[in-house]
């Protein structure tokens, strides 16, 4: 697991709060991928789009249909956050798939910074946009009588376990693929240990090849769920009556 440890970027020692570590260094360098690909990549604005221009609009439009589609048309002014989140969580995942880099989306204080700045930003929306009446979203009106209490309770308890799902789940995945990646990359240098190794080598490279594969996938596909429940859970901020 010493691929996830985070390690001052200058001397050795504790890690403090404001101690530049290698966490720092790779959101750094996500925001600067971000900024080369969304400005400098769209900055001429061509008919015909370079490569650049032509990933920068298929990201903008993506996310805004999505935004669009889930939260109606008085999300779409909540689009550049959503944009915001989206691009962060896919370039830190895809940066954290090249050689001896780190991904900062596998540690939980990065994403569970994620999970609270969308909670805390939807409740907010929520209470001021409807006040009192973003409590209709606990209250299942289209239940009997007699249950409305209980399944209130279950609401609330759903409601606060938002972050604690929302940031483990990206977590859990990004940290997940990663450690099996290193556990078949174990195996590769056995064939200049052991006779078994011209066996065990070649399975283990092409596990590494397919497990590589698919956290290309992972990396696309985790970006767009944590994005996706974003979405979900302004709509609720928006639309909070059941």
């Amino acid at each position: 697991m010493d691929q996830f440890l985070v390690k001052p970027l200058f001397g050795e020692g504790a890690v403090a709060w404001y101690t530049p570590t290698n966490v720092t260094l790779w959101m750094a360098l996500t925001v600067l991928a971000i900024f080369a690909l969304l400005v400098l990549g769209s900055a001429r604005r061509a008919i015909v789009p370079s490569r650049g221009q032509s990933i920068a609009e298929l990201a903008y439009g993506f996310i805004y249909k999505m935004v669009e589609d889930v939260t109606g048309s008085d999300g779409v002014k909540y689009f550049p956050y959503v944009m915001t989140i989206f691009m962060f969580i896919v370039v830190s995942n895809f940066l954290g798939l090249l050689p001896t880099a780190f991904t900062t989306t596998s540690h939980l204080a990065v994403t569970v910074v994620l999970a609270l700045l969308v909670f805390v930003s939807v409740t907010v929306i929520g209470f001021v946009k409807h006040g009192a009446g973003f409590l209709g979203l606990f209250w299942v009106s289209a239940a009997p009588l007699p249950l409305r209490p209980i399944l209130a309770l279950i609401e609330v308890i759903s409601y606060f376990v938002r972050p604690v799902s929302h940031s483990i789940r990206l977590m859990g995945n990004m940290m997940a693929g990663h450690a099996v990646i290193k556990v078949f990359a174990a195996f590769a240098p056995l064939i200049l240990i052991s006779g078994m190794g011209i066996l065990v080598t070649p399975l283990s490279i092409l596990a590494i090849t397919a497990m590589y594969a698919l956290e290309t996938l992972v990396a696309f596909i985790q970006a767009y769920v944590f994005t996706i429940l974003t979405c979900v859970y302004l709509k609720d901020a928006l639309h909070p009556s059941h």
